[in-house]
């Protein structure tokens, strides 16, 4: 469909002319000092996440102004041509319908069905497995998304995961991290669960054939009940030797795909409620963010505001900072969410983009954070929007953690907008460094599954601003095609035709 790139919208020019006179100088300070309904105005309550934008370096007039480029942009329009299905994702001409996976049975759409079919069948293995006694370790053989979602989500919800069984995640294709699953387990015990669209993926399967020697030199019997696919090559997974197995659809994109069969794991370890649970918290998200007006449509707000970041003021990454140590892989999981969707150099039509694209997104947990890289938060040159994500019950009973967790979290996000003058310097905190806020009230299957499609939306939102194709990834494809002629070449030496700093090191890396 055709839309209007953001950087050839009229609101564009008054968006600039907007930083110029109002937005260089921005002190939020001075904002909640002027405006005493601030705190108001910027703070909103989404399904399962309620969120303080008021810290940031924004105001009324200018997110007018950032609404009414969406509008230009056609946002409203692009998002409901995704929700009916249209294929959005240009360049591989395919629909983009991961919100599918977590709509009710009558959705109205032509593959509802077979969601719920394949979404039944998993779940009913899922409780075959969990029933399993004998089974005491599941190891998920996959990588991006086929391993970043599950790994995540299964850290995110431990404390409703079922007890006696283990969970292990590979995906690199460094034997290292194979090989110490590997020293963990027992063959007449473990489940591999090898998650690859294809059934082609090279780390995958590279790590997959290891791992069913492994089972074999251990004196590991029955393959079709100790490995099982999550894939659409159901043929290959047979010449594997798997029976089990649960497909998946082309317009599920690998960073969208925790929601489908590859959410297998975390099925196995939350149970088919809780895992119906985080579906119907992501489709509520989905549902505010198809038919809320922009105004009050948080994720449209944060990603007007990541794109006001990026191409005005010329922040260039964002640290997210979950104050709650199970959402430890929260971080990773949404590098690949943004980066790889929002990384783009050229806009659908293939034209060069004038604008800058996705930042660079990067942190820890806190308290940990802190100790780490908060000294150049506070105090660096570069200014690094920071988000914050607490949750308001914890899950554990001991006493006082909690109370200073939070402490902590409210004590950053003050000092990084207030500071302290030093007339010394080196104790001078500058403040006006701006953060957002998430408040969970409980870290649950619901809550953690709304999240994750607020940030997909907001992903959607400044994409779309951006005039990109968020659904492809095309960056990845060249490093693993020359992967391919570089490890022939490994094995032969043959250095013909190489540059002259890849022919030297394969030549190092090729000496014992």
């Amino acid at each position: 469909m055709a839309r209007i790139r953001c950087d050839e919208a009229a609101a564009w020019r008054a968006l600039q002319e907007r930083f110029r006179t109002d937005g260089v100088g921005f002190d939020v300070r001075e904002a909640f000092a002027h405006d005493l309904v601030r705190w108001e105005s910027f703070t909103q309550q989404a399904p399962h996440v309620f969120a303080d934008l008021s810290k940031n370096l924004v105001d009324k007039p200018t997110e007018h102004l950032l609404l009414a480029l969406a509008r230009e942009c056609g946002l409203e329009a692009y998002r409901d041509a995704m929700f009916a299905g249209e294929r959005i994702n240009n360049t591989e001409d395919r629909a983009v319908k991961h919100w599918l996976l977590r709509a009710p049975r009558d959705a109205g759409d032509p593959d509802s069905v077979a969601v719920h079919d394949t979404l039944d069948a998993m779940l009913r293995y899922a409780e075959q497995v969990r029933a399993d006694a004998a089974i005491t370790d599941v190891v998920n053989i996959g990588i991006g998304g086929s391993d970043l979602g599950p790994q995540m989500a299964v850290a995110a919800l431990e404390a409703f995961g079922i007890a006696g069984k283990r969970f292990h995640f590979v995906s690199n294709v460094d034997g290292h991290e194979l090989a110490a699953v590997l020293q963990r387990i027992r063959p007449e015990s473990t489940l591999f669960l090898i998650a690859s669209k294809t059934f082609t993926t090279l780390e995958t399967m590279t790590n997959a054939r290891s791992a069913k020697a492994w089972f074999g030199q251990q004196g590991g019997k029955d393959v079709a009940r100790h490995f099982a696919a999550l894939t659409t090559n159901v043929k290959a997974a047979g010449e594997f030797g798997i029976a089990t197995t649960f497909g998946f659809w082309d317009w599920v994109g690998g960073r969208y795909s925790l929601w489908s069969a590859i959410g297998l794991p975390l099925a196995i370890a939350i149970g088919a409620q809780g895992f119906r649970d985080l579906l119907a918290g992501a489709h509520a998200m989905d549902g505010h963010f198809r038919t809320q007006p922009l105004e009050s449509n948080l994720p449209v707000r944060l990603g007007l505001l990541d794109v006001w970041y990026r191409n005005f003021h010329g922040f260039a990454s964002r640290s997210i900072a979950p104050y709650h140590s199970a959402l430890r892989r929260l971080p990773a999981y949404l590098q690949q969410l943004e980066m790889e969707s929002n990384g783009k150099g050229v806009d659908a039509q293939g034209r060069a983009l004038g604008v800058a694209t996705s930042p660079v997104l990067w942190g820890e947990p806190g308290t940990n954070g802190q100790h780490a890289y908060f000294q150049m938060l506070h105090q660096g040159t570069d200014r690094v929007p920071v988000e914050f994500i607490a949750v308001k019950e914890p899950a554990h009973e001991l006493p006082g953690h909690h109370e200073l967790l939070l402490a902590n979290a409210l004590a950053q996000a003050q000092a990084l907008m207030q500071g302290k003058a030093d007339a010394g310097g080196h104790r001078n905190f500058g403040g006006n460094r701006p953060s957002t806020f998430f408040v969970l009230d409980a870290l649950n299957p619901a809550s953690l599954g709304a999240l994750l499609a607020l940030y997909e939306h907001r992903v959607f939102t400044s994409g779309a601003l951006w005039g990109i194709d968020s659904f492809d990834q095309w960056g990845v494809e060249l490093g693993k095609v020359l992967a391919g002629d570089v490890a022939r070449r490994l094995a032969s030496g043959d250095l013909q035709g190489l540059d002259a700093s890849t022919a030297g090191l394969l030549r190092r890396l090729r000496t014992h």
